[in-house]
């Protein structure tokens, strides 16, 4: 069964913003879930080309090689049932903002039975494309959009920070925020959108409807709490530049290392 929902994130940003606070922010939150041998390990960062047959290039961007070590990041039927090395994922992603591909697998125990394909187009407006994706017509009926709303949609208790609510902060370097209103996805300056559509393909007798429905819900929540923390990081992000942020991942790869071996496990967690 394949299961594809694309989710609509409208921030107060400009797409440019965008692109800079998204690898600062991924950077941070790795450090965040990554200790007591568990998070995130990074394998390769690196510039990379596609060309077409005649050798002409039609794609280059940023590749990225990434393995998360999940064992209490899974509800606990799926660790009881799992088993060792199956709650590894990896992940490959391909940057070339404003698109950007990332494909999650568990080569060494699902293999083909299990894929996680997350495409994201990044586009100045509020939200309103019906299929930035290009979906052909028997793809776009079963499509669901699922709108996020990173100042009213509702967050679990052990996810709640003050200092990440939207409806709180506010921006000195920028003078933007707090997104205290209703409606503020319809009149905030800028505006941009992230359509990001998500397709798991999940084929395991016994588990597959329940994992594809968990998935689904930990796509939304991270997909909120993450873009929550990117808007209310804004004064720790504002006026990098690529180089800046290029230099600050290859800090974070050591970091993360030193980080996984060590402590406790942090950040979100399943019972």
């Amino acid at each position: 069964m394949v299961l594809r929902k694309e989710f609509r994130i409208v921030l107060p940003l400009t797409v440019e913003e965008y692109q800079v606070a998204q690898l600062w922010a991924v950077a941070e939150a790795s450090k965040n879930e990554t200790g007591g041998g568990e998070g995130v390990e990074v394998r390769k960062n690196e510039p990379y080309e596609k060309k077409d047959d005649s050798g002409n290039v039609i794609e280059k961007g940023q590749y990225t090689n990434k393995v998360y070590h999940l064992q209490q990041k899974v509800p606990g039927y799926v660790r009881a049932l799992a088993p060792e090395g199956a709650l590894e994922m990896v992940e490959e992603a391909w940057n070339a903002y404003p698109y950007c591909k990332t494909v999650i697998t568990n080569p060494d125990y699902m293999k083909e039975k299990f894929s996680l394909t997350i495409e994201t187009w990044h586009k100045p407006d509020r939200g309103k494309q019906e299929n930035v994706h290009k979906l052909p017509p028997a793809q776009l009926s079963k499509r669901d959009v699922v709108q996020i709303d990173i100042a009213n949609d509702k967050v679990k208790d052990c996810d709640y920070d003050p200092k990440t609510d939207p409806k709180i902060v506010k921006s000195q370097k920028l003078n933007r925020g707090p997104l205290n209103t209703t409606d503020w996805k319809n009149t905030c300056e800028p505006h941009m959108c992230a359509y990001k559509l998500v397709t798991i393909e999940f084929v395991w007798f016994g588990l597959q409807s329940i994992v594809e429905s968990w998935i689904q819900k930990a796509e939304r929540r991270v997909f909120t709490n993450f873009h929550r923390q990117l808007y209310s990081w804004m004064d720790k992000w504002a006026g990098l530049t690529m180089a800046d942020i290029r230099a600050l991942e290859d800090e974070t790869q050591a970091e993360l290392d030193k980080m996984r071996k060590e402590g406790e496990v942090r950040g979100t967690k399943e019972k």
